[in-house]
């Protein structure tokens, strides 16, 4: 195997021993490892560094990006909750294949592992790795925008047993209020994602203590009703983007939040 802290510390030059093919698929490996040392190390930086320079050509991009959509359907969860990660990385880059956003759409609401964070396997994050993962989709101009609201009312309503608790309810939040910057977005698109949510937890009295994926969906509605209020920052480095449809879209969370904690 390449050392790869060698290759980090040497400002990600590339090997000149292996073919880049090899190395793509090492790296390919190396982010699907047990080990989160390897998985979450050097290997990590190195892939993101040579994709965001262009090191990689393009069709060795596309290949690693359909290795990382069949990645999805791995029985190891390391495995498929850093795949959305590196697709992230290919998207940012310009790369896109439909093929990827189906995949992805099958498997963000059916993920039942839920942990942030394994003291053996380290960082897994799922629900956060996919919800930056659909904010990358939700900003592409070849993918509707609805799609990825659906997408998150499908994850936000799916039952789990894991009360979120390494942040992913803010950082799906974050996501999708990024997808509602499109100007693209009809008023009704914007808050008609809303809908399942409110049929899925409005009708029955919710029971205490409160279940946990009713849980997640208010603390994740909380942030987006102030992040549609204030805006999102594409990084912390630029300034927030409002909302286009802002008043509605508070309107509209209000109302299901109302309707679940009345219930």
């Amino acid at each position: 195997m390449i050392d790869w802290k060698s290759v980090e510390a040497a400002d990600c030059a590339v090997p000149s021993d292996r073919p880049m093919d090899d190395l793509v698929r090492e790296l390919s490996r190396a982010l699907a490892d047990p080990d989160p040392l390897v998985r979450d190390g050097a290997p990590y930086t190195v892939l993101a560094t040579w994709i965001a320079r262009g090191t990689i050509e393009t069709p060795q991009r596309l290949e690693l990006g359909d290795r990382m959509a069949a990645r999805f359907t791995d029985p190891r969860v390391e495995a498929r909750t850093f795949a959305p990660l590196v697709l992230g990385m290919l998207v940012d880059a310009g790369d896109f294949r439909a093929g990827w956003v189906d995949a992805f759409e099958r498997w963000y609401p059916a993920e039942r592992d839920l942990r942030g964070h394994d003291e053996t396997l380290g960082w897994l994050h799922a629900v956060a790795h996919g919800a930056d993962l659909l904010a990358g989709f939700g900003r592409h101009p070849d993918v509707a925008p609805v799609r990825m609201l659906d997408l998150a009312a499908a994850r936000l309503t799916a039952p789990t047993d894991h009360v979120y608790d390494q942040l992913e309810d803010d950082r799906l939040a974050r996501a999708i209020a990024r997808v509602l910057t499109r100007t693209d977005l009809s008023e009704r698109d914007a808050v008609g994602w809303l809908d399942p949510i409110a049929d899925r937890f409005g009708a029955d009295r919710i029971s205490t203590p409160v279940p946990a994926h009713i849980s997640n969906c208010l603390r994740t509605l909380r942030l987006l009703y102030i992040l549609a209020d204030r805006g999102v920052r594409p990084t912390s480095e630029l300034p927030a983007e409002p909302l286009p449809h802002r008043d509605a879209i508070k309107s509209g969370i209000a109302t299901v939040l109302d309707r679940i904690v009345r219930r």
